[in-house]
């Protein structure tokens, strides 16, 4: 019986309704003002979308359960695991590193400016790391795997990979004096942010949404991430604001004349969500089962996806560098 009262808390906060009703309840309205009453409102936002997505598709006859397979399994899987670690993690990391910070901000409107890129920053850091190292990558494909977009690949998640980028993003905030509380705020608007890029065509065909792609980072954006197009891999690493991809050169815009292939470029077991957990780990290990000597195991550990000890590289940057030479010697 508890566990199946545990199914039914857990189904009722995936709604995110809880501190709505609250409000409600009380009668006091006003409190929709506060930082409180906006989360309130903001949280359920997603799910709700995300019910809206279905019913049209279902309504135009496009739904497929198919679809959403992958990202159901994985959120049920990680609802009872992940969470709990990713949050003792970021707990952890405060009390670890904010004794140590190279100095410590206020809550203010001008310091949650530079928090947020400070964020933004770590973001990157977590993300490239995730997709240019084979361990991690591992943890990170899960959330690729999905072959269409759909607001359901944002819960779509290996279990650790939540731990693992909230020891990344909140030890090099905290380090660079991003004050706790103001980290807890930016942290919400990056995840309901993030929740929404995920968006899929049936709600908005063009995620471009005009003059917003040249300031932030769009669904437009995030889907040339999520494809598996060579063109597009290994780009636009960043949430909301894409200053870093800019920076670092990972920027690139939607070509619209480029239809956008989802999932990863290995080939899986069409719908299989143990696949799409499993799949990545399983490669790794028979890749370092087979590898002669202990120096190629650990490089194929953590080395790029692609890496092969015989030289026959498939990496991100060794399959676009040849793909744009062969575009440009076309031309």
């Amino acid at each position: 019986m508890d566990f199946l009262k545990a199914i039914v808390n857990d189904f009722k906060g995936f709604w995110g309704l809880g501190g709505f009703l609250d409000i409600v309840k009380s009668g006091n309205y006003g409190k929709f003002l506060t930082y409180e009453g906006i989360v309130s409102l903001l949280v359920p936002l997603t799910p709700l979308l995300l019910l809206l997505e279905i019913i049209r598709a279902a309504f135009y006859k496009k739904f497929r359960v198919i679809n959403y397979k992958v990202s159901f399994f994985t959120y049920v899987l990680n609802s009872f695991v992940g969470r709990v670690i990713s949050f003792a993690m970021v707990g952890l990391c405060i009390k670890w590193f904010l004794p140590i910070a190279i100095f410590k901000t206020t809550f203010t409107w001008y310091w949650f400016i530079y928090g947020y890129i400070i964020w933004e920053f770590a973001h990157f850091i977590y993300h490239y790391l995730a997709h240019k190292v084979r361990i991690l990558w591992c943890l990170h494909s899960t959330h690729h795997a999905p072959e269409t977009m759909n607001l359901s690949v944002t819960y779509a998640h290996f279990f650790l990979e939540g731990p693992y980028a909230d020891l990344i993003r909140t030890s090099i905030c905290i380090l660079l004096g991003v004050n706790p509380a103001m980290l807890f705020v930016i942290m919400f608007v990056d995840g309901f942010w993030g929740a929404m890029i995920h968006v899929g065509e049936n709600i908005i065909e063009d995620g471009r949404l005009g003059f917003l792609n040249n300031i932030i980072l769009t669904p437009s954006h995030h889907r040339v991430h999520h494809a598996r197009n060579v063109v597009y891999m290994d780009t636009n690493f960043c949430n909301l604001l894409n200053i870093w991809d800019k920076a670092f050169g990972t920027y690139y815009p939607e070509d619209r004349s480029i239809p956008i292939e989802y999932g990863i470029s290995r080939p899986m077991i069409k719908n299989s969500f143990l696949d799409a957990y499993f799949g990545e780990i399983v490669a790794l290990a028979k890749d370092v089962y087979r590898a002669p000597g202990i120096k190629n195991k650990v490089l194929y550990i953590f080395m790029p996806p692609g890496w092969s000890h015989t030289g026959d590289h498939k990496m991100t940057s060794v399959v676009r560098k040849k793909y744009f030479e062969e575009l440009k010697a076309q031309k």
